[in-house]
């Protein structure tokens, strides 16, 4: 689909319109997320969303239940900073925070939830690892959802069934969320977002193992994602990068379809793109798609940067708390100081596609490492009092190209899978 059929397709489309309304042609659809995409205003708001894998300490190997561990969120008393708890397709648990003035309270209200939920997992025998991939288990899902089950069909049909499985149960995240900013800087934030990815996706490495085996990858959770269909977990990006969204748009709708609410979730196991659905020329569940259709399509596409209205920011691996403290801060100062913004766009414009080499190499790269030390040093200058023991740690550890991973490879070496896993659930490590 070309921009002009985009821009020049239903202008006026009225974007609050009840969900249930049908659509009737994939330019339609174009704009309806191109107008919907970003939201106007001061980049301002940061939230936080992390995730860890669910570990018995006691058999590592062991993959808690479903029950066992809803049993225990069920039994958590509100958060004090507010956090949603959500419990992933594989068992990792996941807190959602809510959006805050600003990436120091974000950190403050995170680091509050995350010890109330870890203390009340320990008093019933079970913890939480944090890290990119699960080191030692084999994916499984226990989550009994539909979307989920519907999910893992749909990626056991394709061509990466194996990447589609390590994804939905065996990895983590830390992810960012950052407000849009004033649409005049959209197309710049939005591309200096993904040009960050390499850079940070090497600082943060975090995953040198997954299923009982190093993969020789520092980031095995980048590699899983990188071997998905890049038509659904690629980058948005369109040639020029002028236009977030319509880039948004031509990616959503080139993109297959996962699965149609009719009214459970039906999985799809040959390629549909959602313009093709759009457009009539062809048919799912005997029915056109309706705004909700396509609302739900786009929570199934999974780029590294997401416009929700805001930004997702999906590449950084899972870490403990001596680190991401400090890598929320830095990527947040990065995008939403200007000064920062500048001096990091010309930092890591040598790297800024280099996402391949950021997974294998982390900071063995020296183009990615000279990127890394500049980049923890612009936001070094600006990090408060509270966060400056984090930030030395962070830079010592850029300084000499290790990435948080290495330190979990030392652990291994030294004690072995399982007992460093058991560890690291207790909080020992």
């Amino acid at each position: 689909m070309t921009l002009a059929a985009i821009t020049a397709a239903a202008s006026h489309l009225d974007i609050a319109r009840p969900a249930e309304s049908e659509l009737t042609s994939s330019e339609e659809a174009a704009q309806y997320i191109a107008d919907g995409c970003l939201v106007d205003g001061p980049a301002q708001r940061v939230g936080l969303e992390m995730e860890g894998h669910c570990f018995d300490p006691v058999d590592p190997h062991r993959r808690p239940g479903w029950d066992e561990i809803t049993g225990v969120i069920d039994a958590l008393s509100p958060l004090p900073g507010g956090s949603a708890v959500t419990v992933e397709p594989g068992g990792a648990i996941e807190l959602s925070g809510r959006p805050e003035d600003g990436v120091l309270t974000a950190i403050e209200a995170m680091h509050n939830d995350q010890s109330v939920l870890r203390q009340t997992l320990a008093e019933q025998g079970l913890g939480l690892v944090f890290l990119g991939t699960d080191p030692l288990r084999p994916p499984r899902r226990i989550n009994p959802g539909a979307r989920y089950r519907a999910m893992e069909e749909f990626f056991a049909a394709g061509q990466s069934p194996e990447a589609g499985a390590a994804m939905m149960t065996s990895t983590a995240s830390v992810q960012v969320n950052v407000d849009a900013g004033p649409q005049t800087d959209w197309a710049a934030r939005v591309r200096l977002a993904h040009a960050l990815g390499p850079t940070m996706i090497a600082i943060t490495a975090n995953s040198p193992m997954l299923g009982g085996e190093f993969t020789g990858w520092q980031s095995s959770r980048q590699r899983v994602w990188g071997q998905m269909d890049s038509a659904r977990c690629g980058p948005i990006l369109g040639a020029s990068g002028d236009d977030p969204g319509a880039d948004w748009a031509r990616y959503a709708l080139k993109a297959p379809v996962m699965m149609v609410h009719n009214p459970e979730a039906v999985p799809l196991t040959h390629y549909v793109s959602f313009a093709d659905w759009a457009d009539g020329s062809a048919r799912l569940c005997d029915r056109r798609p309706t705004l909700a259709d396509l609302d739900y399509h786009l929570t199934t596409l999974f780029p590294p940067v997401r416009p929700r209205q805001w930004l997702e920011i999906r590449y950084l691996d899972s870490t403990p708390d001596q680190y991401w403290p400090a890598i929320a801060f830095t990527l947040t100062t990065l995008l939403d100081d200007p000064a920062a913004a500048d001096a990091a766009a010309a930092a890591v414009e040598p790297v800024a596609t280099a996402w391949d080499n950021a997974a294998r190499l982390g900071l063995a790269d020296r183009r990615l490492h000279a990127a890394a030390l500049s980049c923890v040093a612009i936001a070094a200058d600006r990090a408060p009092a509270g966060l400056t023991d984090a930030m030395q740690q962070l830079i010592a550890n850029v300084e000499r190209a290790r990435c948080p991973g290495d330190g979990f490879c030392d652990q291994v070496i030294d004690n072995g899978i399982a007992a460093t896993v058991s560890q690291l659930a207790q909080g020992e490590l």
